[in-house]
C-alpha cells in the first residue's frame, strides 16, 4: 500500500503544481492586460485633454480680414474671404484664411509685403511638395472631435494632383499656401514668428 501511496501523492503534487502554475500564468496575463488598458486609457485622456485645450484656444479665435494681416494699399487681391486669428497653448499666434484669388497676382503681392528682418525673409515664394502638409493635416484631424473642423477639403487635396503648395517666409509671417487652380480657392496658414 505504501508502494502505491508515494506515486499517487507524487502525481497529486505534480498536478497541483501544474494547476498553480496555470493560475499564476492566468493572473499575470490578466494583470498585464489590465495595465495595458489603463496605460492606453491614460494616453487617450492626455491626448484628449491636450486637444481640448488646443480647441479651446482655437474656439477663442477671432474673425480677421486678409488686409488686416497683409495691407493691400486699396486694391483687393482676394475675394470671398474668411479668416481666423488664433493663439496656440504655447502662446504663438497664427492665422488661417480661405479665399479666392489668382495665384499669379497673389504671390507677387505677398512677396512685396514688408518684413521686419530682411535677413530672415525670403524674396520669392517657393513651390513645395504637399505630402508633408497632407500628412500633418491628416494626423491632426484624427485627434479632433467630430464636427470640429470641416476636413472635406482634405480629401480634395489628397486626390487632386493639380493642387499646388507654396511656402513664403516674410518675417515675422511664415505662410503655407494651398492652391486649387480649378476653383482658384486658396487656403493660407500664416504662422507668426516672434
Amino acid at each position: 500500500m505504501k508502494k502505491y501511496i508515494l506515486p499517487v501523492v507524487s502525481l497529486f503534487l505534480f498536478l497541483s503544481c501544474n494547476k498553480i502554475e496555470e493560475k499564476i500564468d492566468e493572473t499575470v496575463q490578466k494583470t498585464t492586460e489590465t495595465v495595458q488598458q489603463k496605460a492606453q486609457q491614460a494616453v487617450e485622456e492626455t491626448v484628449k485633454k491636450t486637444v481640448s485645450e488646443s480647441l479651446n484656444s482655437l474656439t477663442n479665435s477671432q474673425d480677421v480680414k486678409f488686409n488686416q494681416v497683409f495691407p493691400d494699399g486699396g486694391k483687393s487681391v482676394v475675394s470671398e474671404e474668411t479668416g481666423k486669428k488664433f493663439k496656440f497653448p504655447n502662446g504663438s499666434e497664427g492665422y488661417i484664411f480661405k479665399y479666392k484669388s489668382d495665384i499669379a497676382v497673389l504671390l507677387p503681392f505677398l512677396e512685396k509685403q514688408p518684413t521686419s528682418d530682411e535677413n530672415k525673409s525670403e524674396k520669392t515664394a517657393r513651390k513645395i511638395d504637399g505630402q508633408s502638409i497632407i500628412d500633418k493635416i491628416s494626423f491632426v484631424s484624427k485627434f479632433l472631435p467630430e464636427n470640429t473642423l470641416d476636413t472635406s477639403f482634405l480629401e480634395d487635396i489628397k486626390t487632386d494632383k493639380n493642387i499646388e503648395y507654396y511656402k513664403l517666409k516674410r518675417f515675422p509671417n511664415n505662410s503655407t499656401i494651398i492652391y486649387n487652380p480649378k476653383t482658384q480657392t486658396i487656403i493660407q496658414y500664416v504662422e507668426v514668428n516672434k
